[in-house]
């Protein structure tokens, strides 16, 4: 069943992420693509079996992964700048992998973990918007009827992947594995394989502004797991989360409308 969960969730997070970045911009896509839609099921199946003392090193690990997702994202969105979106991905899995493993043998706490992730979020985002070269007159063509379908495919592909690893390993490597950048992989391609690089850097944009509500996720997993439980901790972070993403999401969603022409998107009620 979880597994199923996995499979269904994660596309459809890319699916509807992508619709809303066809809507309202690349920059809200973004901040959608974080949500913890892959991470939470696999620190959810680390509780069920190994107990929610398990689960608490998984999640702070998980705040660690969340520092290789943002060097993921400065990779890309530099590398998609000059390269296909082949190279660029496989230079950008290159470097978060060797951030994982950089990240293993540290040991630090859920606030220590905290800390790093918002130091990581600030520099990724002031490395991003450097290179943001702003609007663009780029015409996007309709896209083609499997571009959904293959997106979902994608993503359902990577997730199986991932957990796969994750599921041979400790709490440690499982937690940092978790964030592993499956979802904001998939459309960090596709928009620069369809609306080129300036779409794709303000999407990365709004992933890392997304990563302040994942990692408000991780953090109150790690701090309440143990003396709350599982299902208590479980509904704490997924409040957390909703309340920072939904929020976020909102507000660039009105300065979108608010100020259409230094988005590079027509207002709302004028997109066809």
């Amino acid at each position: 069943m979880i597994l199923l969960l996995k499979l269904v969730l994660a596309p459809l997070l890319v699916v509807g992420s992508s619709v809303a970045g066809r809507r309202w911009g690349n920059r809200v896509a973004g901040t959608l693509v974080a949500f913890p839609i892959v991470a939470g099921p696999i620190l959810l199946i680390s509780c069920w079996e190994h107990g929610a003392r398990f689960g608490a090193r998984a999640a702070t690990a998980s705040l660690l992964g969340l520092v290789s997702l943002a060097v993921f994202a400065v990779v890309f969105a530099h590398a998609g700048r000059r390269r296909r979106w082949p190279t660029a991905l496989a230079l950008a899995w290159a470097a978060s992998l060797l951030a994982d493993v950089a990240l293993v043998p540290l040991s630090v706490g859920p606030g220590v973990g905290a800390l790093l992730v918002l130091v990581s979020i600030r520099v990724a985002y002031r490395l991003i918007a450097a290179i943001d070269d702003g609007p663009t007159e780029r015409t996007v063509p309709a896209p083609p009827w499997w571009d959904l379908p293959g997106r979902a495919l994608a993503t359902g592909s990577l997730v199986l992947l991932v957990t796969g690893i994750a599921a041979q390993v400790g709490p440690v490597v499982t937690g940092i594995l978790a964030p592993f950048p499956i979802a904001t992989s998939v459309v960090a391609a596709f928009v620069l394989a369809r609306q080129g690089p300036a779409a794709m850097v303000r999407t990365l944009a709004g992933v890392i502004r997304g990563l302040v509500g994942f990692a408000a996720f991780c953090l109150v997993l790690a701090v309440l797991l143990v003396p709350v439980g599982v299902p208590g901790a479980f509904g704490a972070a997924v409040a957390a989360v909703l309340v920072v993403q939904v929020g976020g999401a909102g507000w660039a969603g009105r300065r979108h409308r608010a100020h259409p022409v230094r988005s590079g998107m027509p207002p709302t009620g004028g997109a066809r």
